[in-house]
């Protein structure tokens, strides 16, 4: 069955209507209820042109099983693991695609508390549809109902921040015509920030690309709005806006790797001896910035599903990845994409200092490659290459997620992308730029090396 090619490691995600449609659809509204014995369960879209069609035929197969649906109409991802937790749903399912192209189209899966299903969930889902298993139709259906939970996530997410310290910042904010527009305007007259907005509208035909902000090409934008207007900060979002990414008051991109520094920062000021969570790809500032304030760093695989269950079972106060995912044991041990950029307008209100100094420490000690994505056919194979290859000089080899090798004054992790047949590098130095070019472009020969020969 090829459209079972859209189950994905945390998702379900294809091209629309080849590997995802409203047959699929509606057969995983039907099994969802008896996969978590659900009776309420929210849902939202984002602003695709197929996820109408598909929120129709997610509502008639999860009504048909018997579930009350609870539906929030165009919203983001964490406005539906919002609703899960904070309105003790059965679960919740989000219609999107994030930042894939426009073709495409897939569904995030939640249960209670919004913990994402876990590999084993989706097995068991696929595994129904694959048998074609028979749901007996409940007795009565279940209904459907619009769910407004604006205002209380609204206050949420006012409520992680301190207002009172808030000085009139002006920040461009690129919506990359996806879902984070709507958000913006109802908290905006609570704020006493002058917005500044591009690619604001929703829209599913991506006028202006694919609304992903690592891409290069899609950064030009949000920078030269920031330089135009003299703006104090730049924001700007993946489509479903789970992610954040900032630019300084010069239009310079900041890695979230050095944004989670910043926040670690800002949370062990408020609480001494909190354990943060970071991922293995980037981890000598990170480390750094936790054991010097007090807190207990605990490094864990990367992946939302992964960092969920670990930020629960550790109690931890926050954890971050540097690909742009925040999460908060305050927002159900969630990732958001909207408290991130409210705590930097905070820090800069309260510090008084622009972003860019404020991260200038962090990038100078350790200068990172950026992560480097390269089309590989064989990538476990490569990694025992490089292991090889670099072992006998190497002061630790790391195999938590990937292959990640540290020396005297560099690191790399290359880990092997779940959805995608590519590689992903990342290198770091301690104070060496010059040493950070160097061997940034030698992983990527001996990477295309291993490539090209096996």
């Amino acid at each position: 069955m090829k459209m079972l090619s859209s189950f994905k490691a945390y998702d379900i995600r294809g091209t629309y209507p080849q590997e995802l449609n409203e047959t699929l659809v509606y057969q995983i509204g039907r099994a969802f209820p008896h996969l978590l014995n659900a009776k309420k369960v929210v849902i939202g879209r984002d602003m695709r042109l197929s996820s109408e069609s598909l929120r129709n035929a997610l509502v008639k197969g999860l009504t048909t099983s018997g579930a009350d649906v609870y539906d929030l109409g165009l919203s983001g991802t964490e406005q539906l693991y919002f609703a899960t937790f904070r309105e003790h749903m059965d679960g919740g399912i989000m219609i999107t695609a994030s930042h894939n192209p426009k073709e495409d189209n897939g569904l995030k899966l939640v249960r209670n508390e919004a913990i994402p299903l876990s590999s084993t969930e989706l097995q068991t889902l696929k595994h129904f549809l694959e048998n074609k298993t028979s749901f007996q139709k409940a007795a009565q259906n279940g209904s459907h109902s619009s769910f407004d939970i604006r205002d209380r996530y609204r206050d949420a997410l006012l409520n992680s921040i301190n207002e009172h310290v808030l000085k009139p910042l002006k920040i461009v904010v690129n919506a990359g015509n996806g879902m984070a527009g709507h958000v913006i305007d109802f908290i905006e007259p609570f704020l006493p920030f002058q917005f500044i907005k591009i690619h604001y509208q929703p829209d599913g035909t991506f006028p202006n690309g694919v609304p992903n902000p690592l891409l290069l090409e899609n950064r030009t934008a949000t920078q030269q709005a920031i330089l135009e207007h003299q703006a104090d900060l730049g924001i700007a979002w993946d489509g479903d806006f789970d992610r954040c990414f900032l630019f300084d008051e010069k239009g310079q991109f900041i890695e979230g790797y050095y944004l989670i520094g910043l926040l670690a920062e800002y949370f062990l000021e408020k609480e001494k001896g909190a354990k943060i969570i970071y991922d293995p790809r980037l981890i000598w500032n990170t480390h750094q910035v936790i054991t010097q304030n007090g807190g207990i760093p605990i490094q864990n695989r990367a992946g939302h599903t992964f960092f969920k269950m670990r930020m629960r079972a550790e109690n931890a106060i926050y954890g971050g990845e540097m690909s742009g995912h925040h999460y908060f044991r305050d927002f159900g041990f969630c990732d958001s994409g909207m408290i991130p950029w409210l705590l930097v307008t905070e820090i800069l209100s309260s510090r008084h200092l622009p972003l860019s100094k404020l991260v200038k420490t962090f990038m100078t000690e350790y200068p990172i490659s950026g992560e480097i994505n390269q089309t590989v056919s064989n990538p476990l194979v490569i990694l025992q290459h490089l292991e090889q290859h670099y072992q006998t000089e190497a002061k630790s080899i790391d195999r938590m997620d990937g292959l990640s090798i540290a020396f005297e004054n560099w690191r790399f992790n290359v880990r092997p992308s779940n959805t995608e047949p590519l590689l992903r590098l990342n290198v770091e130095t301690q104070k060496d730029k010059a040493l950070l070019a160097d061997k940034t472009q030698e992983l990527k020969q001996l990477i295309a090396e291993y490539t090209f020969h096996d």
